[in-house]
């Protein structure tokens, strides 16, 4: 069982007989990271400890404007958020406005060198939300859309929140108390610090030199780019879908174009992404026929390769401090936002109505972060799966001619209701892969696996190629 680290300045004692930590009215309350999980928290803090009339002041430290183009107001993200997600801001209160999603996204569409194929949102809504962190790409030609990260900001602080546009470089120990301090000279001390910073971020190795146990998560690189193609070369050659590809290619997990405003964000996941791996995947045929002919030429492009969690840290609490969002637990690839707000709400709410020492972080918080980290667990399994696929023709066409099959007819949508669910992150890796291993779904697996093997040993044809026949609706 863990332990708690004890600060300088505290007086040792056992986790069940500490004394209570408590906010009170007038706590101070700083967060580090202005958005989406140190936002999420400050207004979940807020709002909750309003319900029963606890005057909290709440600073939020960030340095970035998200009112102004990439890199300065960028967070580095795909910015897809899963229909689950967007249902469950809606219930908390938390519509977002048609200036922040820039496109809803209706369904998906998979690609793999035997083919491609649609799949259609199971209840034909678009319900998931193709955003910008930042104001834009650089270079953005018209200001038309809003920041999600600098919404979420704007929620936190309409709630009493004050953003402190201040860069935190320094973090200590002021009589048992976390002292932050910033680049400018600014020195505060609070009652409770969140962490809510990314992994791209150096503030995480603050922490891990401050003797409280923590150490940063795991991290994976990634590369996002942005392309400006502008409205109708997005209707006509992505429409409202997300592209994603499964090919057999060495290093990559996953790739996808997301499409947006007047701009199209794609994104690749895997362990050796590099220059050359980006120019093979894009002069890759299936690929490039998703682009206009003449992208190369006419359109400039921003492009990062940032860093992503792809393990939870050790112990993301301690006594008066605790890690939310990509600086403690995340899921696995998919839904960081999510993740995001689920830590958030969890550590707001332990810390008004349970306490804010580490044993409470430890009975209250962090099974939010365990349930996460065990799910990702599964969802190494699953991405196993997927990679064997990636690599056999003979699966990759078996899984298109279902899926095909599924979306032209009226029964159950087995295959396709699992992609969807992979690709969007909405539901745990738990519930997609115990789906996988029902009879019914296995017993269908089966069969037009069996069925490709069938029509390869027997010199039968599978269509020029092309087994997915639903793919022109833009």
């Amino acid at each position: 069982m863990e332990t708690d680290i004890l600060t300088p300045n505290q007086t040792p004692s056992a986790e069940g007989a500490a004394p209570e930590l408590k906010l009170c009215d007038g706590s101070r309350v700083a967060v580090i990271g202005g958005a989406p999980a140190g936002s999420f928290f400050s207004y979940f803090l807020l709002q909750t400890a309003q319900r029963i009339g606890l005057d909290l002041q709440v600073d939020i430290y960030e340095p970035r404007d998200f009112s102004v183009p990439a890199p300065q107001g960028c967070n580095m993200c795909g910015g897809i958020m899963s229909e689950s997600l967007v249902q469950a801001l809606t219930v908390e209160g938390i519509n977002l406005p048609p200036t922040v999603v820039q496109r809803g996204i209706d369904s998906y569409v998979l690609h793999m060198e035997e083919g491609s194929v649609r799949i259609e949102t199971p209840l034909h809504e678009k319900r998931i939300a193709a955003v910008h962190r930042g104001l834009g790409p650089r270079g953005i030609k018209e200001k038309k859309w809003r920041s999600l990260d600098g919404y979420l900001l704007e929620l936190a602080v309409n709630k009493g929140a004050r953003a402190v546009r201040e860069r935190v470089d320094g973090v200590a120990w002021d009589n048992g108390r976390p002292q932050i301090k910033t680049r400018s000279g600014l020195s505060e001390t609070y009652d409770l610090l969140a962490v809510g910073v990314g992994v791209n971020s150096g503030t995480l190795k603050l922490f891990e030199d401050l003797g409280i146990g923590y150490k940063a998560p795991q991290t994976a690189k990634t590369y996002i780019r942005e392309f400006y193609l502008g409205h109708e070369a997005i209707e006509k050659f992505l429409g409202s879908s997300m592209h994603v590809f499964l090919l057999n290619m060495r290093g990559l997990e996953f790739a996808a174009f997301i499409p947006k405003g007047d701009y199209v964000t794609l994104v690749l996941l895997g362990e050796e992404i590099d220059g050359s791996l980006v120019e093979s995947f894009l002069n890759t045929p299936v690929v490039s026929q998703c682009l206009p002919p003449d992208w190369r030429e006419l359109k400039e492009f921003c492009h990062c390769s940032p860093k992503i969690n792809v393990q939870s840290a050790v112990r993301p609490f301690a006594d008066r401090i605790v890690f939310i969002g990509d600086s403690g637990a995340t899921r696995l690839y998919k839904d960081g936002i999510g993740a995001a707000y689920r830590t958030a709400k969890a550590a707001a709410v332990t810390a008004v109505f349970e306490g804010i020492s580490a044993a409470d972080f430890r009975r209250h918080f962090w099974p939010a972060c365990r349930a996460i980290s065990n799910d990702n667990l599964l969802g190494k399994l699953i991405f196993l799966v997927t990679r064997h696929i990636q690599r056999w023709p003979h699966d990759r066409r078996a899984v298109l001619r279902m899926v095909s099959s599924e979306q032209q007819s009226s029964g159950p949508r087995r295959m396709s209701m699992v992609l969807w669910d992979i690709f969007t992150g909405s539901a745990p890796y738990k519930d997609i892969l115990l789906r996988t291993l029902r009879p019914a779904f296995l017993a269908r697996v089966v069969w037009f696996v069996a069925t490709d093997f069938w029509i390869k040993i027997n010199g039968g044809s599978h269509g020029n190629g092309r087994v997915g026949q639903n793919v022109p609706k833009r």
